[in-house]
């Protein structure tokens, strides 16, 4: 049975690097549909885009809009909302987009000694988060979105990838 208040979530792969990862956009639509379950806001008849990247392909996008000329494991660009408010048969709502980096993705799970699929639910969850309007600017704020991101993660019966690194984000 379906969740009413579950987005879309669109999954495209980009990089060839991907293609040794064939369930990612299971984990990925998994991992979305979690986070959405678990937070108030509405996402219904909504959608998302996630691209899955490369090193290259991530460092071009956060050169571009932040400015930092490195590769990074995971960029999310909300979208702007319309004024006023929806309604039934009015086109999807974007929520924006989320772009995952492989290699940098990779590294991390594997130093982190993280099987791939959790580490890749959690960039998802984070990623989300972040369209839905949480950050982590400051110490309040990356709490609790670190606290929401370990509870979707445990629905998944993924352990809480801060853990090991406490008082970090």
């Amino acid at each position: 049975m379906s969740h009413p208040n579950l987005p879309i979530t669109e999954v495209l792969v980009v990089a060839d690097c991907w293609q040794s990862e064939p369930d990612a956009e299971a984990v990925i639509q998994r991992a979305v549909a979690a986070a959405a379950e678990s937070v108030d806001e509405d996402v219904a008849d909504a959608e998302v885009a996630v691209m899955l990247t490369d090193d290259a392909g991530i460092r071009t996008l956060n050169s571009n809009w932040r400015g930092m000329d490195k590769p990074t494991n995971v960029l999310s660009f909300p979208a702007l909302q319309p004024e006023g408010e929806w309604k039934r048969g009015d086109a999807p709502r974007m929520l924006g987009d989320i772009a995952i980096a492989f290699e940098t993705m990779r590294r991390e799970a594997d130093e982190e000694h993280k099987p791939f699929e959790h580490h890749l639910s959690h960039l998802a969850v984070h990623g989300f988060l972040h369209l839905i309007g949480y950050d982590h600017e400051n110490d309040g704020d990356a709490e609790e979105m670190e606290a929401l991101e370990t509870e979707i993660l445990a629905h998944l019966g993924i352990p809480d990838p801060y853990a090991d690194r406490a008082g970090t984000h």
